[in-house]
């Protein structure tokens, strides 16, 4: 027989089928009972579970999706660097059965850091300051503390956010540094009025440089860090990254980058760099030095709200 055809030339094999097998000659209907139970029954669609992998230095495995193999050489909150043997890098998300571990699948997980040795330390914020527990945000003070958009806003506030509140200060995201003068003239800064300015890529030369020049003053302070975007003032080793991609001349810094460690979406990559940071020390030095050079301007001089 060919295929499932059966019919009138499957039962005239009867009992003496092919090679001596003996067939069973079906007479009348096939009622679902000859078959015993219910093949679907039971939970069937259920998964085998996926066993779950600590992503430690030096493990071997396959993404699923492209194929790419590697050995890991660095593990963030949400995504994992493999090296291939020809030393070219990538980043994957740490997704549910995303690799392939001597050709099974496997869900790759953070490892889990030792547990630290000596009695805890006390309660620190996420800046490194000590916490106040019970603390309720504070009224605003007049004094304002200004970043280069909501990037830089959101980096500040995951680590600093703590000693904001506490202190009054609130962050306002403004639109590059072309706009800056216009926009402290409209502020109108003053005693106990303080303006404080973050500015990306403040280096000698530079118009960043030219524009804070312009607009410094007694009571308004602009200082900077040397990184081309806020996102460079992340350590590496917090994303499990070797370094951060060079970007050639002429390529948009966040699109070459994203290029580089083989992410599709700038969006996506951007919510991996923020939330590897965990505390100040997932910073690099100049940036967390600015952010408290700048709250420390902003609120000396001119009254206290919060006094008396």
């Amino acid at each position: 027989m060919r295929g499932c055809r059966a019919g009138a030339a499957g039962d005239r094999l009867g009992a003496a089928g092919r090679g001596g097998v003996v067939w069973p000659v079906l007479s009348g209907p096939v009622r679902s009972r000859d078959y015993g139970a219910d093949v679907l029954a039971g939970d069937w669609r259920r998964r085998r579970r996926v066993p779950e992998v600590a992503a430690e230095r030096g493990v071997v495995v396959e993404e699923a999706g492209s194929g790419f193999c590697g050995a890991v050489v660095g593990c963030g909150k949400d995504a994992v660097t493999l090296e291939d043997r020809r030393g070219r890098r990538r980043v994957f998300p740490l997704a549910a059965a995303g690799f392939l571990l001597d050709g099974r699948p496997v869900t790759l997980t953070r490892p889990v850091p030792p547990a630290p040795s000596g009695p805890p330390a006390a309660g620190r914020t996420a800046s490194g300051s000590t916490a106040v527990p019970g603390a309720a945000p504070r009224v605003a003070r007049a004094s304002r503390l200004w970043v280069e958009g909501v990037q830089d806003a959101a980096l500040v506030e995951r680590v600093c956010g703590d000693d904001l509140r506490v202190e009054g200060v609130v962050v306002e995201p403004v639109d590059g540094v072309d706009a800056l003068p216009a926009l402290v003239a409209g502020f109108g800064p003053g005693p106990g009025r303080r303006l404080g300015v973050l500015v990306d890529h403040l280096v000698p030369g530079s118009k960043e440089s030219r524009v804070a020049a312009a607009v410094g003053g007694p009571h308004v302070l602009v200082v900077g860090h040397p990184y081309v975007d806020v996102w460079q003032a992340v350590k590496p080793a917090s994303l499990g990254i070797r370094a951060w991609p060079a970007v050639p001349r002429g390529v948009a810094w966040k699109e070459g980058v994203a290029r580089a460690l083989g992410v599709s979406d700038v969006g996506q990559l951007w919510r991996r760099v923020l939330a590897a940071v965990d505390s100040y020390a997932d910073l690099e030095v100049p940036l967390l030095r600015a952010v408290e050079q700048l709250i420390d301007f902003v609120t000396a001089g001119g009254p206290d709200p919060h006094a008396g």
